[in-house]
């Protein structure tokens, strides 16, 4: 069992931290006081791997005691579990910031004289918390996207990739292009089979009109040309926090030449970790 608690100033981030982790497998269980968190694990435990991975969000609303909340993790690690605490960080100037943009009101404000009084109370309160966590991030400067890859970087065992599929059609420009298209590849310029007799009624994921498209030294430099530009973005894409990148290729009709382009994409992609869905939008089209 995985047992993840993630504290951290207010503003820093922790409630889109619970939902994206949410979006990873993660049970969540929002503000639990350290007194539960312990027989909350023995419940979990007992949930035949219904409850494997867990995440409780613990701040300074049901901060009694920082002593009751290590006592809790020293004794959650000596049961068959992982645990592990992430704490999320942000500037002063940033936290003030975020709550005068949201127009919430700070946990620590009706103690303070000022908002910014409130904010430097709980940083020095959440100190040791942060000390002791295994985890910090600091999101200061993070986009929700940026965050999101860190989060899978950290806690999703295929990393940022796991967390963005790659939809990949094969479309005919004659009908239009994709709405939902990111990016958009053109393979007009290769070899057509449609003027071949005997390939014209087939489509590009019959073996016949495959071969005859990749028998093109075009359609070769073409791939490798193609292949590397993706092995540099589609990293990219995932650690900004894409979650579903489309990708289209079109021809004439979108029978043959698109669509044996996208089935090679499609399996090349799918070995490079990602998960994939192949389709050929204008394949039941005359």
């Amino acid at each position: 069992m995985e047992i993840l608690i993630i504290s951290g100033l207010s503003g820093a981030g922790k409630s889109k931290a619970a939902s994206f982790l949410e979006d990873m497998g993660f049970y969540i269980v929002d503000t639990m006081p350290a007194a539960m968190i312990l027989k909350f694990a023995e419940f979990c435990a007992g949930g035949n791997g219904r409850y494997d991975r867990v995440a409780l969000v613990y701040d300074v609303r049901t901060a009694s005691s920082f002593t009751e909340l290590f006592e809790v993790l020293d004794k959650l690690k000596t049961m068959e579990a992982s645990c592990r605490l992430l704490f999320l960080d942000a500037s002063p100037e940033t936290v003030i910031k975020r709550y005068k943009e949201t127009r919430r009101r700070h946990p620590l404000r009706d103690g303070a004289d000022s908002l910014e009084d409130a904010v430097r109370k709980e940083r020095e309160l959440m100190l040791p918390v942060k000390e002791r966590a295994e985890f910090v991030i600091d999101t200061t400067r993070m986009s929700t996207a940026q965050l999101r890859g860190e989060l899978l970087r950290l806690f999703d065992a295929k990393g940022a990739k796991g967390g963005m599929s790659v939809s990949i059609t094969s479309f005919g420009f004659k009908y239009g292009l994709p709405m939902e298209a990111d990016l958009v590849f053109d393979v007009r310029f290769l070899p057509n089979p449609f003027y071949v007799e005997e390939l014209r009624k087939k489509t590009g994921l019959d073996q016949q009109v495959y071969d005859y498209v990749f028998r093109s030294p075009q359609t070769g430099e073409f791939m490798k040309r193609l292949q590397s530009l993706l092995d540099y973005t589609l990293p990219l894409y995932a650690e900004e926090g894409k979650t579903v990148l489309v990708i289209a290729v079109g021809c004439t009709g979108g029978h043959h030449r698109s669509v044996a382009v996208t089935h090679a994409l499609a399996g090349y992609i799918r070995q490079a970790g990602y998960q994939v869905l192949e389709n050929h939008r204008d394949l039941g089209r005359n």
